[in-house]
């Protein structure tokens, strides 16, 4: 638990940190609303929350090597430099360290998920223009992919196309709230009228889902989760059905696995317009906001850290290879001295004592 005066203050089941200490790994999360990246670490018997802040933030895309955050009208890209992380203070705790190396400036686009291929090219879900997208450094963003019943390209969140599935290291679905092609029309029948489709046909595979979002194939199943009724949901292409395991108490966007477990992101959700009549406002008079930790096997909680003050809503949650990783901000002073150069180039750096500067492989 953190300290109560904290404005960012979460609780956590005891067993979360064990969870992640016996995984060897931590979680990248992002919260547009609170303008923050969080970095959620186990500290010992304690659950480190690590903030860091951004201009709404979304869309995280992340590995052993990368993490890369979409926010409304940028892309900000972090390389993990391993020389670089015992030097981090305090010195021998971390054991990644993610600098950032470049910004793409995609103009407001309202970046939503987003993932590498096969070839490392990253791809993100342009929302206001309702399409797949690769950037370029001539170009605000390269569109690659619309659905078939969007008559052309136009800045007004026509059908909030919003999540994305990558199927042997390329795009194969994709969520939106609504099959429409007028300016926001998708808001019309945002209760039961989100769509899951496959890229590759351009076929709408599933009708009638509650404001779905982040398809995912996992364990040889097709999962997405059902946000507006607080579901997580295993897909049955054959019998083109779904059925929520499990129903949790938020707007569940957001998912990683590792092993049987599923790390959930949950939203309190406003009462607004955009959230009102959806089945998961009915069913609950509050809700919460976190990330839980779901057993698929069981479709059972077995751990959560939930947010008491701060932070309301939560878009992506990315599972990240290192147990105590740090993001360096673009104003460190590591910055100065640390180096990446290629390897070839390694046999040429002169390392004299005491010499702080390191040649390091990318």
């Amino acid at each position: 638990m953190s300290d109560p005066k904290d404005p960012l203050r979460s609780v956590f089941t005891s067993n979360f940190p064990g969870i992640l200490n016996q995984l060897n790994i931590s979680l990248a999360v992002s919260t547009y609303q609170a303008g923050k990246v969080i970095l959620v670490r186990a500290d010992g018997e304690q659950l480190n929350t690590h903030f860091r802040t951004f201009h709404k933030p979304m869309g995280i895309a992340a590995d052993q090597q990368r993490l890369t955050i979409g926010g409304a009208n940028t892309v900000w890209y972090y390389r993990n430099v391993p020389a670089v992380a015992p030097k981090l203070e305090p010195k021998g705790r971390h054991d990644a360290a993610y600098l950032p190396r470049r910004i793409h400036v995609t103009g407001d686009i309202d970046i939503h998920e987003m993932a590498y291929d096969e070839q490392g090219e990253l791809w993100l879900v342009n929302t206001k223009f309702g399409a797949l997208c690769t950037v370029d450094p001539d170009h605000s963003f390269n569109p690659r992919w619309r659905p078939h019943f969007l008559s052309g390209l136009a800045a007004e969140d026509r059908c909030h196309l919003n999540g994305l599935g990558m199927v042997d290291g390329r795009p194969k679905y994709v969520t939106a709230l609504g099959e429409t092609d007028t300016a926001g029309g998708w808001r019309a029948n945002k209760k039961n009228g989100g769509i899951l489709m496959d890229v590759t046909t351009n076929q709408i595979l599933l009708r009638g889902l509650s404001m779905p979002h982040s398809p995912r194939v996992y364990g040889g199943h097709l999962w997405l989760l059902e946000s507006g009724d607080g579901g997580v949901a295993i897909v049955d292409l054959d019998e083109g059905s779904w059925r929520n395991i499990i129903k949790l108490p938020g707007f569940t966007r957001g998912i990683d696995f590792v092993g049987p477990l599923a790390f959930i992101g949950l939203s309190q959700v406003r009462e607004s317009a955009v959230f009102s009549g959806i089945p998961l406002v009915e069913r609950l008079d509050e809700r919460t906001c976190g990330v839980w930790v779901v057993n698929l096997q069981t479709a059972e909680t077995v751990a959560f850290l939930r947010f008491e003050e701060g932070v309301q809503e939560i878009f992506a949650v990315s599972v990240l290879p290192a147990r105590f990783p740090e993001m360096v901000e673009w104003g460190d002073k590591s910055l100065m001295n640390s180096y990446v150069v290629p390897d070839e180039a390694l046999a040429d750096v002169v390392r004299e004592r005491g010499d702080e500067r390191q040649g390091t492989g990318d």
